[in-house]
């Protein structure tokens, strides 16, 4: 179930929401977590059962994992069942995503002798990737003692499964949503005026913008190498760029207003990322949850940059290599992640990490992040890595060839219109539609005017989903 289908819009969401606010308060985390066990099983169907043994074993973990729990510190016991846990997270999302990829490259060196070897064929459970973080960040926080393990199993339920973003993050890091979980909320009307206009926000990001977008970049991203062309490279790389980020910030913004709708507030996943002026920011703000976790659960326990240069930047190769392979079986994903492990070594070897005082210095260095992060995501998007680099080389190599058919005609005019626009969004001094601005009442006509442009965009957004031109989130493939 999709956040842009008619059954989402019209049915669900409308239902859970009159639930939440006729229902006793008391009752808010079950509505919640059974919301949300229908909301996945009607994508994922049996993998819902997955989902919930996964959960049990977490859930029965927890108060073991808790300190002074047998009145020792510190406690072996503890600590094996901490890696016991987390080995059968890992394991669970190592077979069900990368079975397939690893049979695959053990089926690749058999052929080279000769030999043969079968390759395993898994479909991928909706949103495994994000409730396996889940599920390891509340066992280790609860290891840490920065927060006490939950014994109410609705609880818990409602953490994991909270369908805002069940499928496709933000991820909540289990200390920042804890003190949420005590169903005390008082301000239910105001909460879903709050809510509701980051949600609608989110819609016409994905609905009008990104999906528009999308037969644009398919076209250029289909093009045999043969008739690849400057100017295809580089409208795909720009397109995808500009659709990538309207379709997962969408999908964020939709997430963060449905879940202020039913009281809980989940961390921003953005932060204008196009804007940063290095490659470090970029990584502080783009799909900012994932680059916490990873910090805190895998990147600090390494050792951080507290052990030296050399040890720092093998820490960067660790957390960007899995960050690359966390997106995807594929080794476009991972020379992704490389790619960009190595772009901040080099900043951080050469000083490059600090943005520059001098405004002609940040234009430059900002144009140049915002290159660097586009030929970034011709790796991610490439269905390999042969038309990765054919798409790179033409990128590199000026033409004077123009589009081919095919692409032209993906071309219309309303996408053109809307790839100026969006582009345009990202070199404006002041972004002109974020959250803040949306929820500012500064001025009579500055409200009157906001009010205007979403009524009208999710008016037009509410059009394109009853037509049916909606697409799945991109990031529902991870």
């Amino acid at each position: 179930m999709s956040f842009v289908s008619p059954l989402f819009l019209w049915y669900f969401m409308p239902a859970v929401l009159i639930a939440v606010l006729v229902c006793p308060r008391s009752w808010r985390n079950g509505i919640v977590a059974v919301a949300s066990l229908i909301f996945y099983a009607t994508g994922a169907g049996s993998f819902t059962l997955l989902l919930l043994a996964c959960m049990a074993i977490n859930f029965a973990a927890g108060p073991a994992l808790e300190p002074d729990e047998w009145g020792m510190r510190p406690d072996n016991r503890r600590r094996w069942l901490l890696i016991g846990v987390i080995a059968f997270d890992l394991s669970i999302l190592l077979v069900w995503k990368y079975a397939g990829f690893a049979t695959e490259q053990i089926a690749w060196f058999a052929q080279l002798f000769g030999g043969d070897f079968p390759i395993a064929e898994l479909a991928l459970p909706i949103g495994i990737s994000f409730f396996t973080f889940h599920h390891i960040s509340y066992v280790v926080d609860i290891y840490r003692g920065e927060r006490h393990a939950l014994r109410n199993p609705v609880s818990f339920a409602t953490y994991i499964s909270m369908f805002p973003q069940l499928a496709a993050g933000p991820i909540v890091r289990y200390r920042e949503i804890a003190d949420q979980l005590p169903q005390h909320r008082s301000h239910r009307f105001d909460d879903i005026a709050a809510g509701f206009p980051r949600f609608a926000l989110g819609l016409v990001k994905k609905a009008v913008i990104a999906d528009s977008l999308a037969p644009m970049v398919d076209a250029c991203f289909a093009t045999p190498a043969d008739d690849m062309t400057f100017a295809i490279a580089w409208l795909g790389a720009i397109g995808y760029t500009l659709q990538l980020y309207f379709d997962f910030s969408g999908y964020s913004d939709m997430a963060i207003g449905l879940g202020r709708m039913l009281g809980f507030r989940l961390p921003e996943n953005f932060a204008r990322p196009y804007s940063s002026v290095t490659i470090t920011e970029f990584w502080r703000r783009w799909h900012m949850s994932l680059s916490r976790w990873f910090r805190d659960y895998v990147y600090i326990p390494l050792g951080g940059n507290r052990a030296g240069a050399r040890k720092t930047y093998r820490n960067l190769c660790i957390v960007f290599v899995l960050t690359g392979f966390w997106h995807g079986a594929a080794w476009t994903f991972v020379v992704w992640g490389v790619y960009h492990g190595a772009l901040l070594i080099i900043e951080r070897a050469c000083g490059w990490d600090k943005a520059p005082r001098d405004s002609a210095a940040r234009a430059a260095r900002r144009a140049l992040t915002l290159v660097l992060a586009i030929f970034g995501w011709v790796l991610f998007r490439s269905p390999d890595m042969a038309h990765a680099l054919t798409m790179l080389g033409h990128m590199l190599v000026p033409d004077l060839d123009g589009l081919s058919e095919l692409v032209e005609a993906s071309l219309t005019n309303q996408r053109l219109v809307l790839l100026l626009g969006a582009a345009a969004i990202f070199f404006l001094p002041a972004h002109p539609v974020t959250g803040p601005l949306l929820e500012s009442a500064r001025s009579r006509p500055a409200t009157v005017l906001r009010i205007g442009i979403m009524t009208v965009g999710l008016a037009y957004a509410a059009i394109l989903v009853a037509t049916g031109t909606f697409s799945p989130f991109l990031y529902y493939q991870f």
